[in-house]
């Protein structure tokens, strides 16, 4: 057991240690102090990340400890033991669940960070094989939680957790629940009879980042990130909560596969690693078959890697790296393994996306709906190769939930494109002056008393006057979202707000072009697009008007709810809560809210000044827009050459069509364009019809809605 002051040492040299380069260690003696260090606070942190599942370092942090333990022993043999954390995988069990024997061990992988590890790697392969140029397969590598998968005679019979890499726990009944885990695969067409398979269990980014926006709007803190919450999901105790979580599965490497003779099929039949991947792929696995690369050299390898470090934001699912695998089979046997990891495959790892810093100060910020936010400023790190100095702390709460204090050191985290999270605070780090966070009493833009509404989280601003409140529904009003005025960003905006050009949503419509001519920085031109973009945005469709007046709960969904029941937007004042209500998908809340906002005289003088400013407020005189899509739901895979998969759904949706993200059998067509996705496969097993994007512009051409024909390349 780790006693508080043992915690604090134990951080404390894990800082130090993580300052250490090998070139600095000269002789045996510097070794053999600094191994024993390593080694402490290696075991310290994987009892807190195995045993307690709170760590208190990032993963990348942990690896380049590993790395200089591995390193420090590489070059003085004789300092190993047999109880070094090299040469064991750590365990990952607890007593909740079932222990399962996997039938072939699920080692961890050794990481690289640059191209000369992989170099390094290739040098090793080489020379072990005998071979001049070693054929690698290069594919994802998914950051998720570990599953392996055992069929028996086609049947699913049993999944499991990695564990410590020999035991899992079972979760089959969890792992059922996932509907990208086939219950049944003809796998005896291939001659296997028992087969296990390696996998991992993720949270697809858009859902996940769906997941917290909801959170964060109810005033609740977000998860950390897709891989927590994945296995998260996966420990739960009832598989019907597990289902509602929306988990996928990957398979991306067979571990065991035996005949009705028990003799193994591993370098035999199944020959090549990338073959294996598309076996998987056409037995109904979502597998990395798509994604997979063959790569002869270790040159080919690098630059593939590379690429996906500079695309991986773009990828619908979380990956931390690549992984490299000799892809001839046969040869794993010659290469073998360590106790801790293959010696024929590697991981290129990303740059790290977690990362210790301290808590200099913390300010408060004022929203568009008048909620505070409170921010903490950090001492500047990199964190997936940017730059972080700042993290919301989301609210009151948030901050009591975790104890924050300014001066901690922190664990935070920036996934993708989600915005930067504290994981932790790593309280066993703390030397005593940490000083607790105080929420102000008044706002810190106007000094309005601040008040918390019943049953909420947040702190809010009421003085609709706000300067900080203006300037964000201004930015809010402009943006992609709701009136997409190009050229309006929040830049411009505040700049404008500053010379006094813009004080409230409609003088966005009266701006002094011949005064922003004389300002550094526009020309001619530049003034004349601002200038065509706004007046462009005065023909907006209503939903988007809408939107853009910020009101609290409407997001876009809702706003195309409210404009489907209108034709024009004032005439929301004259519904009641009740009549709110019984629209799809609004509840009281939302419902109360936008009863408010239209019963509120300044919102509705906003409206007015806008209508007399040339915005039109009513749909067009019956839109001369034909519902060619009654009845009928489109799904889009690939990438469309006419324009972008969201504008392709608008139009779906304007022409009484419905837009859904995954085929089922309620979905009419699948409209395919270049490089789909495992949509295609579903849609051919389910029967959809398939068309291409020639034929799903044939049918829309003559019947696109005005404002969006500009969008589309015909």
């Amino acid at each position: 057991m780790y006693t508080p002051e043992k915690e604090k040492q134990l951080i404390e040299k894990t800082r130090q240690l993580l300052n250490i380069s090998l070139k600095e260690i000269k002789t045996k003696n510097d070794a053999e102090k600094i191994v024993k260090e390593l080694r402490d606070v290696i075991r310290y942190h994987d009892w807190r990340y195995y045993v307690l599942a709170n760590p208190v370092i990032s993963d990348y942090e942990y690896d380049k400890l590993f790395h200089l333990l591995k390193d420090i022993e590489q070059r003085f043999p004789e300092l190993i033991t047999p109880d070094s954390p090299t040469q064991r995988v750590a365990s990952g069990l607890t007593k909740e669940f079932p222990q399962v024997k996997h039938l072939a061990p699920m080692l961890s992988l050794d990481n690289s960070y640059n191209e000369e590890d992989l170099r390094d790697f290739d040098r090793r392969v080489r020379e072990a094989t005998g071979l001049d140029v070693v054929e690698y397969s290069v594919e994802p590598k998914f950051d998720g939680a570990g599953i392996s998968l055992v069929y028996e005679n086609n049947i699913f019979i049993r999944g499991a957790t990695r564990g410590d890499g020999v035991v899992g726990e079972d979760i089959t009944p969890n792992l059922k629940t996932i509907k990208t885990i086939p219950l049944s695969a003809d796998f005896k067409s291939y001659g296997i009879k028992t087969i296990e398979i390696r996998g991992e269990v993720l949270i697809r980014k858009d859902l996940f980042k769906k997941i917290n926006q909801e959170r964060l709007e109810e005033g609740l803190p977000p998860f950390a990130n897709p891989r927590n919450a994945a296995a998260g999901s996966l420990r739960l105790q009832d598989p019907k909560e597990v289902a509602k979580r929306g988990l996928e599965a990957f398979v991306y490497q067979i571990t065991y596969a035996v005949d009705e003779k028990g003799e193994s099929l591993l370098g035999t039949k199944i020959k090549k690693h990338h073959q294996s991947i598309k076996m998987l792929y056409e037995l109904g696995f979502r597998s990395p078959f798509k994604e997979i690369k063959v790569c002869r050299g270790i040159d080919e390898v690098i630059q593939y890697c590379e690429e996906w470090q500079e695309k991986r934001d773009s990828y619908p699912y979380e990956i931390d790296g690549m992984v490299v695998k000799v892809n001839d089979i046969s040869l794993y046997n010659r290469l073998g393994v360590t106790s801790h990891h293959p010696r024929w495959a590697i991981a290129f790892k990303f740059r790290a996306r977690q990362a210790t810093t301290r808590i200099i100060k913390v300010v408060f910020q004022v929203g568009r709906t008048g909620a505070v936010t409170p921010v903490a400023k950090l001492e500047p790190v990199e964190i997936g190769g940017v730059t972080v100095s700042s993290v919301s702390l989301i609210n009151e709460d948030f901050i009591k939930e975790k104890d924050i204090r300014v001066g901690d050191l922190v664990l935070v985290e920036r996934a993708g494109d989600v915005i930067p999270y504290v994981v932790k605070v790593i309280t066993e780090a703390r030397k005593g002056d940490e000083k607790p966070i105080q929420f102000p009493k008044n706002c810190p833009s106007c000094g309005s008393p601040l008040v918390k509404p019943p049953g909420e989280a947040v702190w809010r601003c009421i003085n609709i006057n706000c300067p900080a409140q203006v300037v964000e529904r201004i930015i809010y009003f402009a943006s992609k979202d709701a009136m997409d005025i190009r050229g309006l960003g929040e830049a411009i905006v505040r700049r404008f707000y500053e010379l006094g050009f813009l004080k409230s949503i409609p003088d966005i419509y009266r701006l002094p072009y011949e005064k922003i001519k004389q300002l550094e920085g526009f020309g001619e031109k530049s003034v004349e697009n601002l200038k065509n973009a706004i007046e462009e945005s005065k023909h907006r469709p209503i939903h988007r008007l809408i939107t853009g007046l910020g009101i609290r709960y409407v997001g876009k969904v809702t706003a195309k709810t409210l404009s489907e029941h209108v034709n024009c937007v004032e005439e929301l004042k004259d519904w009641s809560v009740e009549q709110l209500e019984n629209l799809p998908d609004i509840g009281y809340v939302v419902a109360r809210s936008i009863y408010d906002f239209f019963h509120n005289e300044q919102n509705i003088k906003i409206l007015q000044e806008l209508k007399s400013l040339g915005v039109e407020t009513c749909k067009e005189k019956e839109e001369k827009i034909e519902h060619i899509f009654d009845g009928k739901s489109f799904v889009f895979t690939g990438t469309l050459h006419c324009c972008s998969r969201e504008i392709a759904q608008e139009i779906v949706e304007r022409l009484g069509g419905k837009a859904t993200s995954s085929v089922s059998r309620k979905t009419t067509y699948l409209v395919v364009g270049e490089n789909p996705g495992s949509k295609l496969r579903k849609a051919q097993q389910l029967g959809v019809e398939i068309i291409d994007e020639e034929h799903f512009i044939q049918m829309i051409k003559d019947h696109i809605p005005q404002e969006l024909k500009s969008k589309v390349k015909l």
